[in-house]
């Protein structure tokens, strides 16, 4: 199960003012829109620090292929559209850019809505069928 996202910084004034405000933490909870022990850390937190920052932000790991390299991938498959993913990996990584694994190039193509598909022969539905 994945991490709900941070609450904003208007979201965190709204805590600490309904809290200075003597409503209950349920309450505040449905005010905001968010857990009940989402309201108690932040509370808790303006209390100690005096402050609700969030100093999260930028901490994941920087892309390899960046926008320039997707646009760039974007292009080699419209030049042939039946090259493999192997074969295009090895195209983009004679470029200039930096050298990708085919898993890369395999998300970054199925992340732009380019997906694999063979179309298959079906019969016309018959006077029975209908």
């Amino acid at each position: 199960m994945g991490k709900a996202a941070d609450l904003s910084e208007f979201d965190r004034g709204q805590i600490v003012m309904a809290r200075r405000l003597g409503k209950s933490i349920t309450e505040t909870a449905r005010l905001v829109g968010c857990s009940r022990s989402a309201v108690v850390s932040n509370h808790a937190k303006w209390i100690n620090d005096g402050d609700t920052s969030n100093r999260r932000q930028g901490v994941r790991r920087p892309r390899v292929m960046k926008e320039t390299g997707r646009r760039s991938l974007s292009r080699l498959v419209k030049q042939n559209r039946r090259q493999t993913v192997a074969q295009r990996t090895a195209q983009y990584n004679a470029g200039p850019s930096a050298s990708v694994s085919e898993h890369t190039v395999q998300r970054a193509l199925l992340n732009m809505g380019l997906c694999n598909r063979r179309p298959t022969c079906v019969p016309l539905l018959t006077k029975r069928h209908r």
